[in-house]
Parts: C-alpha cells; structure tokens; sequence
C-alpha cells in the first residue's frame, strides 16, 4: 500500500529562516511538485533577545526585534499561500518553537496575535546554548549541565515543561538530544533517561499530541530519523500518533528521505492515516 505523502513538520525556507534556502512559494511549489497531500509550514519563531541569535542571524544583520518582525512577515506570506494554492495541496501554517527563558510566553503571545494553526514543540538549547549547531556547542553544554546523562535527563524535563506549557500539538523530533553522540543507544536506555521517555509520552498520549517522525535525521547522516526504534515501539504501545516531517529546509531538501521514513513506519506497524494537527483522531 502507498502511503500519502505529508509533511507535520516542514517548510522551512531561505526567505525566513537563515540556515534554509529558496523563497517559501518555491518550497511550497515543491511540495505540490511531488504529490504531498498536506504540508505544515513551520518556521521558527523570533528569538526572546539578542542572546539566542545564531551566527548566520547576526551575520546576516538581524537582531530579536527584526527577527520578529520577519516573522510577522511569514505568517502574511504563509497565509498568502495557503489561499493560493489551495486547490492543490492542503496546507497548515504553523511554527516551531523554542524553550529558552521566555520563549514560551513569547510562543504564546504569538498565538494569541497570529492565531497558528497549530505549534510544534521542540527543544534546541540547553545552559542556554543551541546544542544543535555543532559537536563543539553539543559538547559544551553537556559540560555544562555536568556530564553526558545529566546532558538527556535535563533535555526530557525541559521537554516536559515546554509540553506541558504550552501544550503543542505536535511535539518535534523527540530524541533531538542524541544528535551528536555515537552511544546514544546506551544513553537513551539508562534508566533515569527511561524515566523521563515515559513520563513525556504518558502526557504526550494523555494530551493527544502528534510525535514527529523526523526523517532530516537521515540527511545528516544518522542511522535512523527522530525517533529512535526503542521509543518509536513505545509510541507505538502507547497508541500515539506518529506522523511522518520531513523537516525541509528548502525546495531541494522537501520530500527527501520521506519515503524511506514511511517504510520504516509501517514496517513497525503504523498504517498510514496520518493524523492532521487540529483534526479529530
């Protein structure tokens, strides 16, 4: 059986996110271009300040305040697209957002001012450093936060937080923590890192949230998406939904890996009906 092609989590682009590349209407294009059903469109919200820019954002001259309003800007844009293109292709404007100090009361002001279709809900920074950018930043906060189990354990309870405070409808690639670290197979199974994977997916199932299937793992190189086998089994047990993103960060990168990601979806017994951000189940 073919599986129908869609994106929780994807549409990132050149034109609003600096690490991305191409125009959002090229992206969405591309989308269209290879069959998708439905797409979310999921930039990144605005930093809170000037502490959490990246290097490209301060390269590029932004600061917090131009960041936001490029961001207001995307919502404009994505809308925009939505309407144009909706004869063919079903698309959701969303975004991703953080969990530094203050982001999640800036998340839900811009909830409140842009009315999203829906959050997802991802964590990119420990000790404050975006662990995410490269092995040096992974391995400083790892340090920071007093070695590599301390490391999982404080990024499943900011998790935990984030859901739990703003309640996103889809929680974003869920064991990003092991993006850097060879032995995360060893690290995931430790026993107070276990703890913390249940206790995120009893709410994650209570809640009826969507977990991302995060095939941009394989384009970096890893050997699986986000989620790892043992807590995509898990999902699995739990009954929560697990819906395929591609994580796209621009037209070329749209779809690629997805439908290796499909097969490893069914192969583990999920069926396919995907579910939607904001559908009933």
């Amino acid at each position: 059986m073919a599986f129908e092609r869609v994106s929780v989590h994807g549409g990132h682009s050149g034109q609003f996110c600096c690490h991305a590349r191409d125009r959002l209407e090229d992206v969405v294009r591309a989308y269209i271009d290879q069959g998708f059903a439905w797409v979310g469109l999921t930039e990144h919200m605005p930093p809170v300040d000037d502490r959490f820019l990246y290097p490209e954002e301060r390269s590029a001259g932004l600061d917090a305040a131009a960041m936001a309003t490029r961001f207001g800007h995307y919502i404009t844009e994505a809308r925009r697209l939505q309407t144009a293109y909706a004869d063919q292709i079903d698309i959701l404007v969303g975004f991703e957002s953080e969990h530094t100090p203050g982001a999640v009361a800036l998340a839900q002001r811009l909830i409140a001012a842009y009315g999203p279709d829906y959050v997802v809900g991802s964590v990119h920074h420990l000790a404050e450093i975006p662990f995410d950018y490269s092995p040096d930043a992974y391995r400083r906060a790892i340090d920071a936060v007093g070695g590599i189990e301390a490391f999982y354990c404080h990024y499943f309870d900011r998790q935990y937080d984030l859901i739990r405070r703003l309640r996103p409808a889809v929680v974003g690639h869920f064991d990003l923590v092991r993006l850097f670290d060879p032995d995360y197979d060893r690290h995931l199974a430790l026993p107070a890192v276990q703890a913390r994977i249940r206790r995120n997916l009893t709410l994650i199932r209570e809640w009826e949230l969507i977990l991302d299937y995060n095939v941009a793992a394989l384009k970096k190189g890893a050997a699986e998406p986000y989620l790892s086998h043992p807590i995509l089994m898990q999902a699995r047990q739990m009954g929560i939904p697990v819906v395929p993103g591609d994580d796209s960060h621009g037209a070329a990168t749209v779809g690629l890996f997805l439908d290796e990601g499909m097969r490893l979806l069914q192969a583990a017994g999920f069926d396919g009906h995907w579910c939607k951000p904001g559908s009933s189940r």
